[in-house]
């Protein structure tokens, strides 16, 4: 499983030029499942993007969480961090996990997020326009098998 967790001032995602959702201040999630991830993989993660120390404290320093400073999470099912792009200039995307099943892990994951703060999806499987405004810009990659 990977996640790309964004700090974001105001994001959004439109699927057929219609607004499903949009968050003013938080973070946004692009995540990936691959074969093998489990709902231990999910907590994990989940837990981990709740308390990433990204958001600067009084001091200017990136030293609180979403959880210490309110927000929200707009989460976004992306396949495509499974690319792999070691042969050639087409991209494979066998490492990504089918569509039913990763389908039904990002609901938990999100499910799970949604324990802790407010989580807003994307479509899964939409062809989708996501607008981020990225704060910072800060971009992490979180794996649950690193």
């Amino acid at each position: 499983m990977k996640v790309l967790v964004q700090r974001s001032k105001q994001s959004s995602v439109k699927v057929d030029n219609k607004l499903v959702n949009s968050i003013e201040h938080g973070l946004v999630l692009l995540v990936g499942f691959t074969e093998g991830d489990t709902i231990k993989d999910i907590e994990k993660l989940a837990k981990k993007v709740v308390n990433l120390r990204i958001f600067d404290d009084e001091a200017g320093i990136m030293n609180k969480s979403i959880l210490d400073v309110g927000g929200e999470i707009l989460s976004i099912s992306q396949f495509t961090l499974y690319a792999n792009t070691a042969k050639g200039n087409r991209p494979s995307y066998i490492e990504a996990l089918n569509g039913e099943e990763a389908s039904k892990l990002y609901e938990r994951f999100n499910e799970e997020l949604n324990k802790y703060i407010m989580t807003k999806p994307g479509i899964f499987g939409a062809d989708m326009e996501i607008s981020i405004t990225n704060d910072g810009p800060i971009t992490i990659m979180l794996e649950s098998r690193s």
